[in-house]
């Protein structure tokens, strides 16, 4: 999909408060960052920021972290967190490539994936955020007891996602094929995508795994 740049979202990023601009800094003490010492959960790919702002005003006990690689995307997710009071969420314009120069070995409790993009070609398949090279990337940044949570409406990256989690030394704790009519939809905080897709009658796929 071909994402309309949007002239100056840089420099509104570089300059927004709600966007941590040296996150190196702040590896292994992100609790400084929030002032308190409350868990740390991550979503990564978080479009425009709907899911996680939600999390974030739910649960004011947990620290939150939002990653969007294109800055025409978190530009969104700024001018919605203007408009809230919320203290216990930062975002980051990063590749999760870069995740472990970030965040420190176990630093994180909980990570979240939302509708990533599928990279349906075979080709592609190193890029799909739950291949194995990927998974060892979160295995290094998550706590010993900590999980990963993901959610996609695409069957084939489902289907992908529980043979390489495992395979990448993963255990998968529980999942379902239709996360609305299941006893997992319990608590669950839609994203935009979850919404749209829901709508058109689309089954929303859900998985967690931990190590």
């Amino acid at each position: 999909m071909r994402l309309r740049h949007i002239p100056g979202s840089e420099e509104a990023i570089a300059s927004s408060p709600y966007v941590i601009s040296q996150p190196e800094q702040y590896k292994g003490r992100f609790r400084e960052l929030f002032g308190n010492g409350h868990p740390l959960e991550v979503e990564i790919g978080m479009g425009k920021g709907k899911f996680i702002m939600e999390l974030a005003e739910r649960c004011p006990r947990i620290n939150f972290i939002g990653i969007e690689r294109y800055p025409s995307v978190l530009l969104h997710a700024i001018k919605k967190r203007e408009k809230m009071d919320l203290a216990n969420i930062h975002f980051l314009c990063l590749d999760a490539k870069s995740l472990t120069e970030i965040f420190s070995p176990g630093e994180v409790n909980r990570i979240y994936l939302n509708f990533s993009d599928p990279w349906p070609k075979d080709r592609h398949a190193k890029r799909r955020l739950t291949s194995p090279e990927f998974m060892k990337i979160y295995g290094q940044i998550l706590a010993k007891d900590g999980t990963l949570e993901f959610k996609t409406d695409n069957q084939g990256l489902f289907a992908y996602s529980l043979l390489s989690i495992p395979e990448s030394g993963w255990k998968i704790a529980a999942y379902t094929k239709d996360l609305h009519h299941s006893p997992m939809a319990e608590g669950n905080v839609m994203t935009e995508y979850e919404t749209k897709f829901s709508s058109l009658g689309n089954p929303i796929c859900k998985l967690i795994a931990s190590r």
